[in-house]
Protein backbone atom coordinates (compact mmCIF):
# COMPACT_ATOMS: atom_id res chain seq x y z
CA UNK A 1 0.00 0.00 0.00
CA UNK A 2 1.18 3.46 -0.77
CA UNK A 3 1.13 7.06 0.37
CA UNK A 4 -0.71 9.18 -1.95
CA UNK A 5 -1.50 12.72 -1.12
CA UNK A 6 -3.50 14.52 -4.47
CA UNK A 7 -3.85 17.93 -4.78
CA UNK A 8 -6.65 19.78 -6.62
CA UNK A 9 -9.12 22.58 -5.74
CA UNK A 10 -12.19 20.90 -7.35
CA UNK A 11 -13.78 19.28 -5.15
CA UNK A 12 -15.34 16.51 -7.59
CA UNK A 13 -12.22 15.73 -9.33
CA UNK A 14 -10.54 15.30 -6.20
CA UNK A 15 -12.99 13.13 -5.00
CA UNK A 16 -12.96 10.84 -8.13
CA UNK A 17 -8.93 10.55 -7.94
CA UNK A 18 -9.16 9.86 -4.58
CA UNK A 19 -11.61 7.18 -4.61
CA UNK A 20 -9.50 5.54 -7.67
CA UNK A 21 -6.25 5.21 -5.60
CA UNK A 22 -7.75 3.97 -2.94
CA UNK A 23 -9.65 1.28 -4.92
CA UNK A 24 -6.27 0.40 -5.73
CA UNK A 25 -5.08 -0.04 -2.30
CA UNK A 26 -3.21 3.11 -1.53
CA UNK A 27 -3.75 5.05 1.58
CA UNK A 28 -5.26 8.58 0.27
CA UNK A 29 -5.24 12.42 2.05
CA UNK A 30 -6.08 15.28 -0.36
CA UNK A 31 -6.23 18.67 -0.19
CA UNK A 32 -8.05 22.14 -2.23
CA UNK A 33 -4.88 24.36 -1.08
CA UNK A 34 -1.37 24.54 -2.98
CA UNK A 35 -0.05 25.62 0.56
CA UNK A 36 -1.64 23.09 2.49
CA UNK A 37 -0.71 20.59 0.13
CA UNK A 38 3.28 21.82 0.00
CA UNK A 39 2.90 21.49 4.02
CA UNK A 40 1.46 18.09 3.89
CA UNK A 41 4.45 16.60 1.71
CA UNK A 42 7.07 18.00 3.21
CA UNK A 43 5.64 16.17 6.57
CA UNK A 44 4.31 13.03 5.06
CA UNK A 45 7.17 12.45 2.28
CA UNK A 46 4.20 10.20 0.49
CA UNK A 47 5.30 7.76 -2.37
CA UNK A 48 3.31 9.60 -5.13
CA UNK A 49 1.72 13.18 -5.46
CA UNK A 50 -1.25 14.13 -7.95
CA UNK A 51 -1.37 17.57 -8.27
CA UNK A 52 -3.54 20.13 -10.75
CA UNK A 53 -1.54 22.98 -12.74
CA UNK A 54 -3.89 25.56 -11.43
CA UNK A 55 -4.47 26.15 -7.77
CA UNK A 56 -6.36 28.62 -6.35
CA UNK A 57 -3.70 29.54 -4.14
CA UNK A 58 -0.83 28.47 -5.73
CA UNK A 59 0.64 26.84 -9.11
CA UNK A 60 1.20 22.83 -9.84
CA UNK A 61 4.50 23.66 -10.73
CA UNK A 62 5.40 25.93 -7.60
CA UNK A 63 4.25 22.71 -5.85
CA UNK A 64 7.00 20.14 -7.56
CA UNK A 65 9.54 22.69 -6.96
CA UNK A 66 8.83 21.99 -3.99
CA UNK A 67 8.44 18.55 -3.52
CA UNK A 68 11.85 17.96 -5.35
CA UNK A 69 13.48 19.81 -2.70
CA UNK A 70 11.02 18.76 0.33
CA UNK A 71 10.70 15.22 -0.25
CA UNK A 72 13.25 13.59 -3.44
CA UNK A 73 11.61 10.35 -3.41
CA UNK A 74 7.88 11.15 -3.90
CA UNK A 75 6.82 10.27 -7.13
CA UNK A 76 5.38 13.13 -9.27
CA UNK A 77 1.92 12.91 -11.43
CA UNK A 78 0.62 16.75 -12.77
CA UNK A 79 -2.89 16.46 -14.05
CA UNK A 80 -3.62 19.55 -16.86
CA UNK A 81 -5.72 20.56 -19.78
CA UNK A 82 -5.46 20.18 -23.17
CA UNK A 83 -4.16 23.80 -23.98
CA UNK A 84 -1.88 24.03 -21.15
CA UNK A 85 0.37 21.05 -22.63
CA UNK A 86 4.04 23.04 -23.00
CA UNK A 87 3.35 23.55 -19.10
CA UNK A 88 2.91 20.21 -18.81
CA UNK A 89 5.98 19.21 -20.52
CA UNK A 90 8.03 21.87 -18.53
CA UNK A 91 6.72 19.94 -15.16
CA UNK A 92 8.44 16.64 -16.01
CA UNK A 93 11.36 19.21 -16.76
CA UNK A 94 11.43 19.63 -13.22
CA UNK A 95 10.89 16.18 -11.99
CA UNK A 96 7.08 15.28 -12.81
CA UNK A 97 7.17 11.38 -13.65
CA UNK A 98 3.73 12.36 -16.22
CA UNK A 99 0.87 14.13 -16.97
CA UNK A 100 -2.77 13.01 -17.48
CA UNK A 101 -4.98 15.36 -19.29
CA UNK A 102 -8.86 16.42 -18.62
CA UNK A 103 -10.93 15.09 -19.16
CA UNK A 104 -9.12 11.62 -18.37
CA UNK A 105 -10.05 8.36 -18.14
CA UNK A 106 -9.88 6.63 -15.33
CA UNK A 107 -8.17 3.67 -16.92
CA UNK A 108 -5.35 6.07 -17.71
CA UNK A 109 -5.03 7.50 -14.27
CA UNK A 110 -5.14 3.89 -12.69
CA UNK A 111 -2.16 2.54 -15.42
CA UNK A 112 -0.08 6.11 -14.66
CA UNK A 113 -0.77 5.62 -11.07
CA UNK A 114 0.97 1.94 -10.97
CA UNK A 115 3.31 2.93 -13.61
CA UNK A 116 4.72 5.97 -11.54
CA UNK A 117 4.54 3.88 -8.61
CA UNK A 118 6.31 0.39 -10.10
CA UNK A 119 8.99 2.88 -11.02
CA UNK A 120 9.60 5.03 -7.80
CA UNK A 121 12.63 3.91 -7.42
CA UNK A 122 14.00 4.94 -11.01
CA UNK A 123 12.53 9.18 -10.47
CA UNK A 124 13.25 10.74 -14.15
CA UNK A 125 14.36 14.18 -12.31
CA UNK A 126 16.64 14.18 -9.62
CA UNK A 127 17.01 17.74 -8.57
CA UNK A 128 20.09 17.96 -7.17
CA UNK A 129 21.85 17.13 -10.44
CA UNK A 130 20.01 19.64 -12.51
CA UNK A 131 21.09 23.06 -10.90
CA UNK A 132 19.65 26.32 -12.93
CA UNK A 133 23.37 26.27 -13.68
CA UNK A 134 25.34 24.03 -15.07
CA UNK A 135 29.18 24.30 -15.18
CA UNK A 136 30.10 21.49 -18.07
CA UNK A 137 28.53 19.27 -19.84
CA UNK A 138 28.85 15.70 -19.72
CA UNK A 139 25.80 14.40 -21.88
CA UNK A 140 26.04 12.42 -25.08
CA UNK A 141 27.42 15.03 -27.70
CA UNK A 142 26.11 13.11 -30.98
CA UNK A 143 22.75 14.65 -32.81
CA UNK A 144 20.81 11.10 -33.25
CA UNK A 145 18.44 11.19 -36.21
CA UNK A 146 18.91 10.62 -40.12
CA UNK A 147 16.05 13.28 -41.36
CA UNK A 148 17.36 15.98 -43.54
CA UNK A 149 16.47 18.56 -40.80
CA UNK A 150 18.86 17.09 -38.81
CA UNK A 151 21.00 16.88 -41.53
CA UNK A 152 20.95 20.33 -42.40
CA UNK A 153 21.11 21.37 -38.78
CA UNK A 154 24.74 19.08 -38.20
CA UNK A 155 25.95 20.87 -41.36
CA UNK A 156 25.00 24.26 -40.12
CA UNK A 157 27.15 23.60 -36.61
CA UNK A 158 30.18 22.52 -39.12
CA UNK A 159 30.26 25.55 -40.71
CA UNK A 160 29.92 28.34 -37.59
CA UNK A 161 31.10 26.16 -34.78
CA UNK A 162 34.23 28.00 -34.77
CA UNK A 163 32.47 31.82 -35.32
CA UNK A 164 31.87 33.76 -32.42
CA UNK A 165 28.55 35.10 -33.46
CA UNK A 166 25.76 34.90 -31.34
CA UNK A 167 23.15 31.65 -31.97
CA UNK A 168 19.77 31.88 -31.48
CA UNK A 169 17.70 28.18 -31.00
CA UNK A 170 14.00 27.93 -31.51
CA UNK A 171 11.84 25.33 -31.21
CA UNK A 172 9.21 23.61 -28.77
CA UNK A 173 9.93 22.28 -25.07
CA UNK A 174 12.10 19.01 -25.80
CA UNK A 175 13.31 19.21 -29.52
CA UNK A 176 17.32 19.08 -28.09
CA UNK A 177 18.39 22.59 -28.06
CA UNK A 178 20.40 21.80 -25.09
CA UNK A 179 21.95 19.27 -27.05
CA UNK A 180 22.23 21.06 -30.15
CA UNK A 181 23.82 24.33 -27.94
CA UNK A 182 26.43 21.52 -26.31
CA UNK A 183 27.17 19.51 -30.11
CA UNK A 184 28.48 23.50 -30.97
CA UNK A 185 30.58 24.31 -27.68
CA UNK A 186 32.42 20.49 -28.17
CA UNK A 187 32.59 20.58 -31.91
CA UNK A 188 34.44 24.17 -31.75
CA UNK A 189 37.89 25.39 -30.80
CA UNK A 190 36.00 26.74 -27.01
CA UNK A 191 35.70 22.53 -26.36
CA UNK A 192 38.55 22.82 -24.03
CA UNK A 193 37.09 25.94 -21.89
CA UNK A 194 33.52 25.69 -19.74
CA UNK A 195 29.90 25.36 -21.03
CA UNK A 196 27.93 27.26 -18.99
CA UNK A 197 24.01 27.06 -18.71
CA UNK A 198 21.65 29.35 -17.29
CA UNK A 199 17.27 28.48 -17.14
CA UNK A 200 16.15 32.34 -17.34
CA UNK A 201 12.81 30.49 -16.24
CA UNK A 202 14.85 28.84 -12.93
CA UNK A 203 16.31 32.08 -11.13
CA UNK A 204 14.30 35.19 -9.12
CA UNK A 205 14.85 38.13 -11.21
CA UNK A 206 17.49 39.33 -7.99
CA UNK A 207 19.35 35.99 -8.69
CA UNK A 208 18.84 35.92 -12.28
CA UNK A 209 20.95 39.37 -12.40
CA UNK A 210 23.35 38.53 -10.14
CA UNK A 211 24.50 35.74 -12.31
CA UNK A 212 24.37 37.70 -15.35
CA UNK A 213 26.08 40.97 -14.54
CA UNK A 214 27.97 40.08 -11.33
CA UNK A 215 28.66 42.66 -8.56
CA UNK A 216 32.00 42.69 -7.61
CA UNK A 217 35.52 40.73 -7.23
CA UNK A 218 33.69 38.10 -5.25
CA UNK A 219 30.32 38.06 -7.11
CA UNK A 220 31.81 37.94 -11.11
CA UNK A 221 29.24 37.86 -14.21
CA UNK A 222 28.96 34.47 -15.95
CA UNK A 223 30.53 36.26 -18.55
CA UNK A 224 33.88 36.79 -16.99
CA UNK A 225 33.78 33.31 -15.24
CA UNK A 226 33.56 31.32 -18.90
CA UNK A 227 36.24 33.38 -20.47
CA UNK A 228 36.95 31.09 -23.90
CA UNK A 229 34.04 29.08 -23.57
CA UNK A 230 30.12 29.29 -24.47
CA UNK A 231 27.28 30.04 -22.61
CA UNK A 232 23.62 28.90 -23.09
CA UNK A 233 21.06 31.59 -22.00
CA UNK A 234 18.21 28.68 -21.84
CA UNK A 235 14.33 30.28 -22.19
CA UNK A 236 15.22 33.84 -22.66
CA UNK A 237 11.84 34.74 -23.90
CA UNK A 238 11.32 34.55 -19.60
CA UNK A 239 13.64 37.23 -19.18
CA UNK A 240 12.40 39.72 -17.51
CA UNK A 241 11.79 42.91 -19.55
CA UNK A 242 14.32 45.08 -17.10
CA UNK A 243 17.22 42.20 -17.59
CA UNK A 244 16.55 42.36 -21.00
CA UNK A 245 17.42 45.95 -21.35
CA UNK A 246 20.73 45.86 -18.93
CA UNK A 247 21.60 42.65 -21.45
CA UNK A 248 21.42 44.55 -24.15
CA UNK A 249 23.54 47.18 -23.11
CA UNK A 250 25.91 44.60 -21.28
CA UNK A 251 26.84 42.42 -24.12
CA UNK A 252 28.43 45.36 -25.91
CA UNK A 253 30.89 45.44 -22.74
CA UNK A 254 31.00 41.66 -23.32
CA UNK A 255 32.03 42.20 -27.35
CA UNK A 256 35.39 43.91 -26.01
CA UNK A 257 36.41 41.24 -23.60
CA UNK A 258 39.40 39.55 -23.93
CA UNK A 259 38.73 35.89 -25.36
CA UNK A 260 34.89 36.58 -24.93
CA UNK A 261 32.93 33.86 -24.86
CA UNK A 262 30.40 32.46 -26.99
CA UNK A 263 26.54 33.14 -26.59
CA UNK A 264 23.70 30.68 -27.18
CA UNK A 265 19.98 31.79 -26.34
CA UNK A 266 17.32 29.27 -27.02
CA UNK A 267 13.45 29.96 -26.36
CA UNK A 268 10.33 27.98 -26.82
CA UNK A 269 8.40 31.27 -28.17
CA UNK A 270 9.16 32.56 -31.42
CA UNK A 271 11.01 35.78 -30.47
CA UNK A 272 9.43 37.97 -33.47
CA UNK A 273 5.68 37.21 -31.32
CA UNK A 274 6.98 38.05 -27.87
CA UNK A 275 8.53 41.46 -30.20
CA UNK A 276 5.29 41.99 -31.52
CA UNK A 277 3.21 41.50 -28.22
CA UNK A 278 5.74 43.90 -26.67
CA UNK A 279 7.60 41.49 -24.06
CA UNK A 280 10.94 41.18 -25.86
CA UNK A 281 13.32 43.85 -27.33
CA UNK A 282 14.05 43.99 -30.84
CA UNK A 283 17.46 45.58 -30.38
CA UNK A 284 18.29 42.58 -28.38
CA UNK A 285 16.79 40.29 -30.63
CA UNK A 286 19.25 41.43 -33.43
CA UNK A 287 21.94 41.31 -30.98
CA UNK A 288 21.54 37.33 -30.39
CA UNK A 289 20.00 35.94 -33.29
CA UNK A 290 22.78 36.29 -35.95
CA UNK A 291 22.60 32.63 -36.56
CA UNK A 292 18.73 31.63 -36.31
CA UNK A 293 18.44 27.75 -36.07
CA UNK A 294 14.81 26.69 -36.23
CA UNK A 295 15.39 23.20 -34.17
CA UNK A 296 11.75 20.83 -35.79
CA UNK A 297 9.43 19.42 -33.08
CA UNK A 298 9.30 15.40 -33.53
CA UNK A 299 6.37 14.51 -34.95
CA UNK A 300 7.90 16.12 -38.45
CA UNK A 301 10.98 13.97 -38.42
CA UNK A 302 9.14 10.24 -37.31
CA UNK A 303 12.10 8.96 -39.52
CA UNK A 304 14.27 9.67 -36.61
CA UNK A 305 11.97 7.97 -33.74
CA UNK A 306 13.47 4.41 -34.41
CA UNK A 307 17.50 5.82 -34.23
CA UNK A 308 16.81 7.48 -31.30
CA UNK A 309 14.85 4.78 -29.53
CA UNK A 310 18.06 2.70 -29.94
CA UNK A 311 20.30 5.22 -28.49
CA UNK A 312 17.92 5.05 -25.57
CA UNK A 313 17.65 1.38 -25.03
CA UNK A 314 21.80 0.86 -25.28
CA UNK A 315 22.33 3.97 -23.01
CA UNK A 316 19.75 2.08 -20.44
CA UNK A 317 21.38 -0.94 -20.47
CA UNK A 318 24.88 0.38 -20.39
CA UNK A 319 23.58 2.47 -17.05
CA UNK A 320 21.87 -0.51 -15.49
CA UNK A 321 23.99 -3.39 -16.66
CA UNK A 322 21.17 -5.06 -17.68
CA UNK A 323 20.46 -6.86 -20.51
CA UNK A 324 20.29 -5.08 -24.12
CA UNK A 325 16.63 -4.55 -25.17
CA UNK A 326 15.27 -4.62 -28.72
CA UNK A 327 11.87 -2.89 -29.73
CA UNK A 328 8.92 -5.01 -31.86
CA UNK A 329 8.26 -3.82 -35.01
CA UNK A 330 4.17 -2.97 -33.57
CA UNK A 331 5.79 -1.15 -30.49
CA UNK A 332 7.48 1.04 -32.96
CA UNK A 333 4.56 1.99 -34.80
CA UNK A 334 2.81 3.09 -31.97
CA UNK A 335 5.76 5.30 -31.00
CA UNK A 336 5.80 6.74 -34.90
CA UNK A 337 1.84 7.12 -34.90
CA UNK A 338 2.31 9.73 -31.54
CA UNK A 339 2.47 13.02 -31.60
CA UNK A 340 4.70 13.84 -29.37
CA UNK A 341 4.20 16.87 -27.59
CA UNK A 342 7.14 16.54 -25.23
CA UNK A 343 9.16 15.61 -28.35
CA UNK A 344 12.75 13.95 -27.63
CA UNK A 345 11.87 14.62 -23.77
CA UNK A 346 9.04 12.60 -23.74
CA UNK A 347 10.64 9.84 -25.97
CA UNK A 348 13.14 9.48 -23.48
CA UNK A 349 10.51 9.18 -20.90
CA UNK A 350 8.87 6.94 -22.62
CA UNK A 351 11.44 4.63 -23.85
CA UNK A 352 13.38 4.86 -20.01
CA UNK A 353 9.99 3.60 -18.56
CA UNK A 354 9.31 0.79 -21.01
CA UNK A 355 12.86 -0.69 -20.81
CA UNK A 356 12.56 -0.54 -16.76
CA UNK A 357 9.04 -2.18 -16.88
CA UNK A 358 9.52 -5.11 -19.59
CA UNK A 359 9.91 -8.58 -18.48
CA UNK A 360 11.63 -9.10 -21.21
CA UNK A 361 14.22 -8.43 -23.87
CA UNK A 362 11.55 -7.34 -25.98
CA UNK A 363 9.56 -4.05 -25.70
CA UNK A 364 5.86 -4.46 -25.81
CA UNK A 365 3.26 -2.08 -26.41
CA UNK A 366 2.07 -2.42 -22.72
CA UNK A 367 5.10 -1.75 -21.84
CA UNK A 368 4.21 2.22 -23.42
CA UNK A 369 2.54 4.54 -21.58
CA UNK A 370 -1.42 4.13 -22.04
CA UNK A 371 -1.89 7.37 -23.78
CA UNK A 372 0.63 6.50 -26.33
CA UNK A 373 -0.97 3.18 -27.29
CA UNK A 374 -4.74 4.49 -27.05
CA UNK A 375 -6.12 4.09 -30.90
CA UNK A 376 -8.68 6.23 -32.37
CA UNK A 377 -11.69 5.47 -32.97
CA UNK A 378 -12.16 3.67 -35.97
CA UNK A 379 -14.77 6.07 -38.77
CA UNK A 380 -18.35 4.85 -38.88
CA UNK A 381 -18.56 6.24 -42.89
CA UNK A 382 -16.15 5.27 -45.51
CA UNK A 383 -15.02 7.94 -47.78
CA UNK A 384 -16.59 6.71 -50.64
CA UNK A 385 -20.01 6.45 -48.56
CA UNK A 386 -23.14 8.23 -50.21
CA UNK A 387 -24.77 9.37 -46.80
CA UNK A 388 -24.86 8.08 -43.19
CA UNK A 389 -28.12 6.09 -43.65
CA UNK A 390 -26.35 3.78 -46.16
CA UNK A 391 -24.09 2.93 -43.70
CA UNK A 392 -25.62 2.82 -40.30
CA UNK A 393 -27.74 0.13 -39.42
CA UNK A 394 -31.26 2.64 -38.67
CA UNK A 395 -34.24 0.26 -37.45
CA UNK A 396 -31.66 -1.95 -35.03
CA UNK A 397 -31.18 -0.81 -31.22
CA UNK A 398 -28.52 1.36 -29.49
CA UNK A 399 -27.08 -1.46 -27.99
CA UNK A 400 -26.77 -3.53 -30.83
CA UNK A 401 -24.40 -1.27 -32.70
CA UNK A 402 -22.38 -0.30 -29.86
CA UNK A 403 -22.16 -4.20 -29.74
CA UNK A 404 -21.42 -4.49 -33.19
CA UNK A 405 -18.93 -1.83 -33.23
CA UNK A 406 -17.00 -3.26 -30.10
CA UNK A 407 -16.49 -6.37 -31.78
CA UNK A 408 -15.70 -4.78 -35.34
CA UNK A 409 -12.97 -3.27 -32.73
CA UNK A 410 -11.97 -6.43 -31.08
CA UNK A 411 -11.36 -7.98 -34.57
CA UNK A 412 -9.57 -5.39 -35.80
CA UNK A 413 -7.14 -5.56 -33.10
CA UNK A 414 -6.84 -8.87 -32.92
CA UNK A 415 -5.85 -9.28 -36.60
CA UNK A 416 -3.10 -6.59 -35.28
CA UNK A 417 -1.63 -8.72 -32.98
CA UNK A 418 -1.74 -11.60 -35.64
CA UNK A 419 -4.13 -13.71 -33.53
CA UNK A 420 -2.32 -13.01 -30.14
CA UNK A 421 -5.24 -13.21 -27.21
CA UNK A 422 -2.98 -12.14 -24.33
CA UNK A 423 -1.84 -9.14 -26.60
CA UNK A 424 -4.96 -7.88 -27.94
CA UNK A 425 -6.32 -7.99 -23.87
CA UNK A 426 -3.41 -6.23 -22.96
CA UNK A 427 -3.64 -3.71 -25.90
CA UNK A 428 -7.57 -3.28 -25.05
CA UNK A 429 -7.33 -2.19 -21.87
CA UNK A 430 -9.20 -5.90 -20.52
CA UNK A 431 -8.55 -9.20 -18.99
CA UNK A 432 -8.18 -12.32 -21.03
CA UNK A 433 -11.64 -13.47 -19.63
CA UNK A 434 -13.31 -10.30 -20.43
CA UNK A 435 -12.21 -10.87 -23.95
CA UNK A 436 -13.09 -13.76 -24.24
CA UNK A 437 -16.68 -12.90 -23.04
CA UNK A 438 -16.92 -9.88 -25.52
CA UNK A 439 -16.33 -12.25 -27.94
CA UNK A 440 -18.44 -14.70 -27.50
CA UNK A 441 -15.70 -17.59 -27.24
CA UNK A 442 -16.45 -19.58 -24.14
CA UNK A 443 -17.54 -22.16 -25.82
CA UNK A 444 -14.06 -22.32 -27.74
CA UNK A 445 -12.08 -21.47 -24.44
CA UNK A 446 -13.47 -24.14 -22.60
CA UNK A 447 -13.01 -26.86 -25.57
CA UNK A 448 -9.05 -25.79 -25.24
CA UNK A 449 -8.81 -25.42 -21.72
Amino acid sequence: MAQVVIIDDEASILELMSQLCKSLGHHVTGRQSGTEGMLLVAESKPDLLIVDLHIGDTSGLEVIQHCRTSSPGTAIIMVTGHSSIETAVEAMRLGAYDYISKPFELTDLKSTVEQALSNRSKPSFDAAAAPAVLETATDSTQLLGQSAAIQKIVSLIHRVADSSSPVLLEGEFGVGKQLIAKVLHKNSKRRNAAFRVIQCSALPEDLLELELFGKDADHRSIFHRSSGGTIHLAEIHQMPMRIQAKLNTFLEQVSLMDNAPRLIVSTTQPLDEAIHSGRFREDLYYKISVVPVQVPPLRSRREDIGVIVESVLAEQAKRTGGVPKMLEAFTLEFLEKYLWPGNISELRNAVERAYALSDSTAIQPEDLPAKITRKPDTPVLGKDSVSASAVLPIGSTLESFIRGQEKHFINETLKYNNGSREKTASMLGISIATLYRKMELNAERRTTA
